[in-house]
């Protein structure tokens, strides 16, 4: 079995020595959902890294300056996309590759020295897409181990439960799987803040038959956006039919930004009515899309969710709808200030 998650003395006292990470154990459940959230203000996500079969197959593989440039650019947190059930045994216990943990611990150990937040989220577990009964117990199971091995990290670690729900796993079946799971992380995780989105890609519309426990406050509800799909994923090798919406644009006209409003008022409503904060988890435009649309969107996008108070988190570090050239290591100025505004 891997070892647990720790951190050295000299990392511990550099946490407890910063006021930027302000989330807290010993807050009240609501009151640390709420405070963790706001460290997620302006996260990026490290997508197309570490969330397939293989590190780099889809993206490139995470290097130690993204991390330090991203903390360097003024983001707040890292969302870690981690595809955990394919580096995971098929039968019981599951067990996940010891290796592959120390290489989740790196990461997450040099986030907190960069004083980055950081989300763990599973992601693209196809099986439990496709087929979720069959594959509850392994979801369970990875969840056990994941949640036992970082039941000591500090508060600033927070798991997302899975990421965008969808095909067979339906919203009913995800409320179902949603309250079997949660008691598996709570046991070793009492007071660690989790992030759970609705089905149907992580909609805003499904958060209304989102069931999420009353007596769990410390829980931050999520949603994607990537309205209107003609925009934001034209040319995407990977959407059927993204080629036929190549010269779309978005301008920020009217009817644009009412369509906009609309959606993120419903989300605030929600979110009012439930009492629990918002973390927009996804947004971004694919670079194949015209540069004054995506950074008009990205902007509308981010000012929305701010004037709100969702926290939110850019798609993605350095792949195709990237803010950083990898190799370089550059930033692509325009689209980090649409992010990022010079103050």
């Amino acid at each position: 079995m891997p070892h647990p998650f720790r951190l050295l003395p000299a990392s511990l006292a550099l946490l407890a020595a910063l006021p930027a990470l302000a989330c807290d154990f010993q807050q009240p459940p609501q009151a640390r959902a709420e405070s963790c959230n706001r460290l997620l203000a302006k996260s990026i996500n490290f997508g197309n890294m570490l969330d397939h079969a293989r590190e780099g197959m889809a993206g490139p593989a995470l290097r130690d300056e993204f991390i330090a440039l991203t903390a360097k650019a003024g983001f707040t947190a890292i969302r870690l996309p981690i595809r955990w059930d394919a580096q995971a045994a098929d039968k019981p216990p599951y067990t996940i590759d010891p290796e592959f943990f120390a290489r989740i611990d790196g990461v997450v150990k040099l986030a907190l020295e960069h004083q980055l937040a950081i989300v763990l989220d599973m992601h693209h577990y196809t099986g439990m897409m496709s087929d979720p009964d069959a594959e509850r117990d392994r979801f369970l199971g990875l969840w056990k181990q994941v949640a036992e091995h970082y039941r000591d990290a500090p508060a600033q670690v927070l798991f997302e439960v899975l990421n965008e729900p969808h095909d067979k796993l339906t919203q009913s079946k995800w409320n179902d799987a949603l309250a079997a799971v949660l008691p598996v992380i709570r046991a070793s995780n009492p007071h660690r803040t989790l992030i759970v989105g609705g089905s149907d890609w992580n909609s805003r519309k499904m958060l209304w038959s989102l069931k999420l426990p009353q007596d769990d406050r410390n829980l931050i509800a999520t949603f994607h956006y990537y309205e209107p799909m003609e925009v934001t994923h034209q040319g995407a090798e990977w959407v059927s039919g993204a080629g036929a919406w190549m010269g779309s644009t978005w301008r920020a006209r009217e009817p644009e930004l009412r369509a906009l409003r609309e959606a993120f008022d419903g989300v605030a409503d929600w979110a009012k009515r439930e009492q629990r904060p918002i973390y927009l988890g996804e947004f971004g435009a694919y670079s194949k899309a015209e540069n004054a649309s995506r950074l008009a969107w990205t902007r509308a996008v981010r000012e929305h969710a701010e004037a709100r108070g969702f926290s939110w988190a850019y798609w993605e570090l350095a792949a195709g709808f990237g803010v950083l050239e990898p190799r370089s290591l550059t930033w692509r100025k325009p689209l980090l200030e649409t992010l990022l505004p010079p103050r």
